[in-house]
């Protein structure tokens, strides 16, 4: 058996993973033959068939699948070397990239965030704001180092800290349905009213919709607080985040409609970051910092619920 490069084993893990050549090839940014042609060369220093090509999309044969978990496991070694050599010849950085999402509480973690920074005096801050898809599109494409927001947590490439739970109620201001109104609305009767939703800042990644009504007419903003003014002047409905909204709930300047039918969600609030990048040593105090302040949000979003 001959010797095999890191070359195509990556070009195997990307088949395998991506499932098919012209995939792979677009994932690592290479030609569709030398991607072909990589992995055709290890299967015979192998002497191994590891994918099956009979079907339309390529697989896994038996053999192939135990080699690629194995083989995956020296890619992660490899990743996490690689990216340690680079922190071990990083300096403090000179800035950090950071990107809040829409529904983050936004006076608490900006006040971290000014805490933390006061302290750090040679990196400076680049902060941005992201809605719905746009927090997780910085991260991947490289322009954010560290995103508060929802992420996937299935995803290998990332890590987060848990900062808190945000429950989303749906709600309307006094009068804006027309009576008589049921116990109990289902989404259906709200296509019949305007529902303000959030302007998904991502360029490239697919469009997520969260709690949408299909049919319904829709106002469009750029964040949250511009959508409670507009659910408060009675132009639209919407599902805000509870702790943008518990203190008109309280008094009577909005109603919550959540119900079986409309129950609203619970998002999780997350410090994420890639795992395959290297983490300066500000980037890294800043991430202990996160997981040390993680309890104190908490209980302030409880607090602000209690109230």
């Amino acid at each position: 058996m001959s010797e095999f490069t890191l070359h195509d084993l990556q070009c195997f893990d990307a088949v395998a993973r991506d499932g098919g050549f012209q995939a792979a090839a677009a994932t690592l940014h290479r030609s569709h033959p030398a991607v072909f042609a990589a992995v055709a060369k290890l299967e015979r220093q192998l002497g191994l068939a590891l994918l099956d090509r009979s079907g339309y999309r390529v697989s896994l044969t038996a053999a192939g699948q135990s080699f690629h978990t194995r083989a995956q496991s020296l890619l992660r070694e490899l990743t996490a070397l690689r990216a340690h050599a680079e922190q071990l010849a990083m300096g403090e950085e000179t800035e950090l990239r950071i990107v809040i999402g829409d529904f983050c509480p936004r006076p608490y973690v900006l006040g971290l965030l000014s805490r933390f920074f006061a302290d750090c005096q040679a990196t400076r801050l680049d902060l941005h704001f992201e809605a719905v898809s746009g927090p997780l599109e910085r991260l991947y494409d490289g322009e954010a180092d560290l995103i508060l927001h929802r992420v996937d947590k299935n995803d290998a490439r990332i890590e987060w800290v848990d900062l808190a739970k945000v429950p989303f109620v749906p709600v309307v201001a006094p009068g804006f349905l027309r009576e008589p109104v049921p116990r109990a609305i289902k989404p259906a009767l709200m296509r019949d009213y305007t529902q303000c939703v959030m302007r998904d800042t991502a360029r490239h990644t697919p469009p997520q919709d969260y709690f949408t009504v299909e049919g319904a007419r829709q106002c469009t903003v750029a964040d949250q607080l511009m959508k409670k003014e507009i659910i408060l002047q009675g132009m639209g409905w919407g599902h805000m985040p509870r702790f943008l909204v518990d203190e008109e709930l309280r008094d009577g300047r909005l109603i919550s409609i959540a119900n079986r039918h409309l129950p609203g969600s619970v998002e999780e609030l997350v410090a994420a970051r890639r795992t395959d990048r290297a983490q300066g040593p500000v980037s890294n105090r800043l991430w202990r910092y996160m997981q040390n302040a993680a309890p104190a949000l908490r209980r302030a979003l409880a607090a602000s619920r209690g109230r």
